[in-house]
């Protein structure tokens, strides 16, 4: 949040997720997820979105430079992790939890300024029994992303625990078809998370500085 108490620039980075159909040509295209769903609950935010469908940690390191040095958030998003996973399964090309974490290591220390940040828990909802292996190859992931936030302070987005509680009612393919990619329910429920962390972020933020003038 800006000193001006509105939200400033939000920029978004991360895999299919993130990106959501949004058209690369356009720089005000947000897709149809949950960047989209944030934006309009956020009418005073700018709002960038530079998400890439496939990407892993290290394709967003690539890029790096590119897409998210320049961008001057004041509140930057990342969403990484599933497919870090996914091609472990579909190409016989894992990611380690260990080599996970030091590339996002590398990706925080590249921060450029001095957002807010806000990490979100990648997620896996299995619709085929071969899914249920992903699910402990992602834990570790998932324990990468909640220890860096608690490390760097930045907000967490745990959406994982989320979702599996909203397909106990709605069943996987309700939220996620092929387990991964959100339904518009399910984006619903990934924005409202997201809202939900930065909300609570920012009033420890002033918590934190009515402490320290009192």
């Amino acid at each position: 949040m800006t000193s001006s108490g509105t939200p400033g620039r939000l920029v978004f980075v991360g895999d299919s997720i993130t990106d959501a159909g949004r058209d690369r040509g356009n720089a005000t295209s947000l897709g149809d997820g949950y960047v989209g769903l944030v934006a309009r609950a956020l009418p005073d935010a700018e709002v960038v979105n530079v998400g890439i469908g496939g990407d892993r940690a290290v394709d967003l390191e690539a890029r790096w430079e590119r897409d998210v040095a320049p961008s001057a958030p004041d509140v930057l998003t990342v969403y990484v992790g599933v497919n870090d996973t996914w091609r472990r399964f579909d190409a016989g090309d894992p990611t380690s939890a260990e080599s996970f974490e030091a590339t996002y290591r590398r990706l925080l220390e590249r921060v450029p300024g001095s957002p807010r940040l806000v990490l979100v828990e990648p997620f896996v909802l299995p619709v085929r029994d071969e899914q249920q292996a992903w699910l402990d190859d992602l834990a570790g992931k998932r324990d990468v992303v909640t220890r860096l936030a608690a490390e760097t302070g930045a907000a967490l987005v745990p959406l994982h625990g989320l979702l599996t509680r909203a397909a106990e009612d709605a069943g996987a393919a309700a939220l996620a078809p092929d387990g991964v990619h959100p339904t518009p329910p399910a984006s619903r429920i990934i924005a409202d998370a997201w809202l939900t962390a930065y909300a609570g972020d920012a009033q420890t933020i002033v918590d934190n500085r009515v402490g320290q003038q009192g």
